[in-house]
């Protein structure tokens, strides 16, 4: 074997490339935030591994509190680990690529291609650098509407630098806040604060081939002068999808928690009309893989806490910063269900009919996804027996779906249950398909091809 032959031979595909690297930082990240230079007291191992965990797979269930726990260093690294996690490690070193004016390869192109589900590779270096650029304009609304609350309240300098931190964190989906252990509840009244989080949540949860796809259009509607209705018609098929599943999503979940808690002592109970719309509406979007709450988490209804399990289960979209088997995932298994029930052959959507293979990757993901989730919940569920169902279940959805949400079981849990909930965090960052793939390769090209005779088994 000569070395060209090696050389191909220990060669990484893609996902193994995603889940190395994400390994490595969070690794990296576990080892900066255990030093003592980081922390305001004492921390142990296994804590600063899982707050890097929670921060490169923008979760936001935390074993410490952040605000108390670490020096500014240390909440500075804590803020490059989410950052990090949030538009990706391939992004990040493109990016950083380009600063060093590294001339980017044809390997990588294809490897950005394959990450981002791009169609074909011109554009990659430049599509990179639009979400680099798209990703610092919101952050930087955000933080200008999170200063308007928190300079009055924490004055210039902190109050700067906590809306730049909240910022970052909420358009990342990570939900982590270095305020205390409440959360935003202190500022479930605050208009500034409750419209910037659901924006940047929504907006980095739509996936940046969406804005690509949005941004392209909206400009070609102001050159040509077309109608605005037109522009709709004229996205891509996964931007459609996205944009009607994220607006149906929000809504359903909004009126699902004002029904279940505006009566609730521990959530909405005093609260005016207008502030339990906007809780509500503020739950339905944190539960799609942000983790800010402003109510209670413990204190929700067992409704509340399953339809926020299904929520969180679905995630947000495909391509961006948040986690969950994801909203086009979900649309193709209805869209599937409907087709199966209507009689057809095939699965259309919008006039167009989605390829067999996107179907049976979408239904694996699901089905993965679901089994690996309830291997975690049966596994704390032993491991901490007198612990509700219900809690555990909520916090093992959380970790999976990257959302970071809490019902203040977290911190009780034993090591062991950590470990499981960093398992859980690290396959939901980077997809069960990918993890799969890690270990199992694509196969051989002549099973793939191969044909066998067809046979049919009932079901249902």
């Amino acid at each position: 074997m000569d070395v060209k032959d090696k050389k191909r031979k220990i060669r990484l595909n893609t996902m193994q490339l995603i889940a190395l690297g994400f390994f490595g930082v969070i690794f990296l990240g576990g080892i900066l935030l255990w030093l003592p230079w980081c922390n305001e007291q004492p921390i142990r191992f296994i804590d600063a591994m899982f707050t890097s965990v929670t921060a490169v797979c923008v979760t936001g269930l935390v074993t410490i509190t952040p605000a108390t726990q670490f020096t500014l260093l240390g909440k500075v690294i804590l803020l490059i680990l989410i950052q990090i996690g949030g538009v990706g490690v391939i992004a990040c070193t493109i990016a950083f690529f380009v600063l060093l004016k590294k001339r980017i390869t044809i390997r990588e192109r294809a490897i950005i291609q394959q990450a981002y589900s791009m169609e074909n590779l011109s554009g990659m270096v430049k599509f990179i650098l639009r979400i680099i650029k798209g990703t610092l304009v919101m952050e930087f609304i955000g933080g200008v509407l999170f200063a308007l609350e928190f300079v009055p309240d924490f004055g210039w300098v902190r109050g700067i630098w906590y809306s730049v931190f909240h910022s970052i964190s909420a358009f990342c989906n990570a939900g982590i806040d270095i305020l205390g252990t409440d959360s935003m509840i202190h500022y479930q009244n605050s208009v500034p604060i409750n419209i910037a989080i659901m924006g940047l949540i929504v907006f980095g949860g739509l996936g940046f081939v969406v804005w690509y796809d949005v941004g392209a259009n909206i400009r070609r509607v102001i050159s040509e002068h077309q109608p605005l209705r037109r522009m709709f018609t004229r996205l891509q098929l996964q931007s459609k999808v996205v944009l009607v599943m994220t607006a149906t999503l929000i809504l359903i979940g909004a009126a699902c928690f004002l029904g279940l808690e505006h009566n609730n002592p521990e959530t909405m109970q005093g609260m005016s009309w207008g502030n339990k719309i906007m809780a509500s509406f503020f739950q339905s979007v944190t539960t799609r893989t942000a983790g800010f709450a402003t109510i209670s988490q413990d204190g929700l209804t067992s409704g509340s806490k399953l339809v926020g399990c299904i929520l969180m289960f679905i995630g947000g979209s495909p391509g961006g910063t948040a986690g969950g088997v994801k909203t086009t995932t979900v649309a193709l298994l209805l869209i599937l269900s409907l087709s199966v029930i209507r009689g057809s052959n095939h699965t259309e959507c919008f006039g167009r009919k989605i390829a067999r293979d996107v179907v049976r990757t979408g239904t694996a993901i699901v089905l993965i996804t679901f089994i690996t989730l309830m291997a975690g919940v049966v596994a704390i569920t032993i491991l901490e027996p007198k612990e509700d169902f219900l809690r555990i279940l909520y916090e093992a959805t959380s970790a999976m779906a990257t959302v970071g949400l809490t019902a203040d079981l977290t911190p009780q849990l034993c090591d062991a249950s950590h470990v499981i909930l960093m398992i859980m965090m690290y396959i939901g960052r980077i997809g069960p398909i990918t993890m799969a793939l890690v270990f199992g390769g694509k196969g051989s090209s002549e099973k793939a091809l191969r044909d066998l005779p067809e046979k049919r088994i009932m079901v249902g």
